[in-house]
């Protein structure tokens, strides 16, 4: 995704459900194994706002950790808010870098990367790269979101698909194969020499607020399209109501709040040492 195309974020709308996203991470990094080196590197791609990159100096205290993400303004916060020396002697960085293009610079005990590698068409064929950047018996870990056929992303498809929205949004939004399928994954990671561990769980995250499955999808989905048409205001706001009308439907809010299906799908690849 070039810097013209790719979508304005914004770190406090993204930051409003940080607990729930943060937890597919820390699942994630339960199967990581003991890496390598002392102190070990670590690599964060697409760390956002740097909330999820401070797990990882908990986890390896030690560790050279640097989270690389192409958003001025995700770095900016992710700076303010954690970067510097950590508790155990650490060091924690965050560096400008396209994750379409990036390669390891030495050798890593951990690539790893949290829900981004779907704005990355093509990622699998990264992992080659990445993977031989790895130290031995280091790791390549990931989770993605697989809920490309959920009604949060449907909707919204169709919507910019139709005859009011398609000129101004064709090919804007991401379609069902930006991530593989659990299967494939597993295929690519052990055929690259790798001892693979993947799997996929789907949360339900009980939602509160008026319209929280919008507000949850303005942090990350819905990005590309709020950019899209970010110089015409009316016509943003014309298709955030129609979206919101649908969102509502397909999405009732019950007693405690609104139930939320997520599928995340993740991957833990281990390199022979």
């Amino acid at each position: 995704m070039s810097a013209a195309t790719s979508p304005i974020w914004d770190p406090a709308q993204y930051l409003r459900h940080a607990g729930h996203r943060a937890r597919p991470f820390t699942d994630l990094l339960a199967r990581v194994p003991d890496l390598p080196g002392d102190p070990p590197r670590i690599a964060d791609l697409g760390c956002g706002a740097g909330n999820v990159t401070a797990l990882l100096a908990e986890r390896w205290p030690t560790a050279r950790i640097t989270g690389h993400d192409n958003s001025p303004e995700m770095l900016d916060r992710a700076r303010v808010d954690h970067e510097g020396p950590t508790g155990g002697g650490g060091r924690l960085d965050f560096a400008e870098a396209d994750v379409r293009t990036w390669t390891p610079d030495g050798a890593y005990g951990l690539i790893v990367s949290n829900a981004t590698l779907q704005w990355v068409p093509g990622h699998v064929d990264r992992f080659p790269e990445w993977i031989a950047g790895l130290a031995p018996g280091g790791t390549l870990a990931f989770q993605v979101p697989g809920n490309f056929d959920a009604p949060s992303h449907t909707l919204m498809r169709d919507l910019a698909a139709s005859p009011r929205w398609r000129a101004r949004l064709d090919g804007v939004l991401r379609h069902t194969g930006a991530v593989l399928r659990p299967e494939a994954y597993l295929e690519r990671l052990t055929g690259l020499g790798c001892t693979a561990d993947v799997w996929e769980t789907t949360y339900v995250h009980l939602l509160t607020g008026e319209d929280p499955v919008l507000d949850w999808v303005g942090g990350t989905g819905l990005r590309p399209v709020l950019t899209a048409l970010a110089d015409d205001p009316e016509a943003r706001e014309a298709f955030v109501e129609e979206y919101r009308a649908a969102l509502r439907a397909a999405y009732p809010a019950g007693t405690h709040g609104t139930a939320f299906p997520f599928r995340r799908v993740f991957a833990v690849a281990r390199k022979e040492g």
